[in-house]
């Protein structure tokens, strides 16, 4: 019976090439000399240390321009409170938001039934699986669950006949 699994996966070393790409952008741009502006990637998200809250958003915008261009989406991003950091910096914490919590996968779960598509849809982790007996219904869901307004980008995987 063909199956696909909805997930909400980032791959990890595009972002890493993003956060680089913004490292060497900071680092050549002419109003961030003698600045003390940084980006780095860590395992709980994104640090973002600057002068002021305007060299900060300046470093968020480069940030979405090269995860655009890196075929990234820019809503698994998740941004903090600018705090004040050591000195005169500022600081900004922005998390990865990655797998489907479980309210997002009920909420995909009862928009699937109540197209009343013949397929069955089961939560499984941080994931959902869609199971069906023709290839074409489950491409219905694959187009309803693209169309449906999610806080996070949701992708389709291990799709199997």
């Amino acid at each position: 019976m063909p199956s696909f699994d909805i997930v909400s996966e980032i791959d990890m070393q595009e972002m890493d090439n993003a956060i680089n790409q913004v490292k060497k952008e900071v680092a050549t741009r002419y109003d961030f000399k003698g600045s003390n502006s940084s980006i780095d990637l860590a395992d709980d998200g994104i640090s973002v240390v600057g002068d002021s809250d305007a060299r900060i958003n300046t470093i968020t915008e480069i940030l979405r321009t090269k995860m655009v261009k890196r075929k990234l989406d820019s809503k698994c991003l998740e941004y903090g409170d600018v705090e004040d950091a050591s000195g005169s910096s500022k600081r900004q914490q922005i998390g990865i938001k990655q797998g489907i919590s479980s309210e997002l996968a009920k909420k995909i779960v009862k928009l699937i039934k109540q197209e009343k598509v013949k397929v069955q849809a089961a939560i499984q982790g941080e994931q959902v699986r869609v199971t069906g007996k023709k290839r074409d219904d489950l491409q219905a869901v694959m187009t309803l669950v693209r169309g449906m307004d999610a806080d996070r980008p949701l992708r389709f995987n291990n799709f199997r006949e």
